[in-house]
């Protein structure tokens, strides 16, 4: 059964943009190898700064995807952010239905 998700990704802000931003084309072409797909286009928040420090860095790049994948499919995408060097945190939240329905990604899941 495939559900609808977010994803916020916080990559390394010591990063210039250029590299920062193969990051998205890189997580997209995870997902899809993961069997799912992502809807829309990824929201780039750009360079940010921390509420407070992590790992001793100030600053950070911000992307967040909205996505479709069925359940446990995007466990192998996590476990390579959790050893990727160049990724701060990221969160993977399944979305509910009726907010998924509100943003319009539910036709696609459906």
């Amino acid at each position: 059964m495939t559900r609808a998700y977010e994803l916020m990704v916080i990559i390394d802000g010591d990063l210039d943009d250029t590299p920062a931003r193969a990051w998205i084309k890189s997580i997209t072409d995870s997902i899809t190898a993961a069997g799912g797909s992502v809807h829309g286009k990824p929201d780039w928040w750009g360079r940010r700064q921390y509420a407070y420090p992590i790992n001793k860095k100030e600053y950070g790049y911000y992307v967040v995807f909205e996505l479709i994948a069925t359940g446990g499919a995007l466990d192998e995408l996590e476990r390579s952010f959790r050893i990727a060097d160049d990724i701060v945190r990221h969160k993977l939240i399944r979305l509910p239905e009726h907010e998924a329905a509100r943003r319009g990604i539910t036709g696609a899941a459906a």
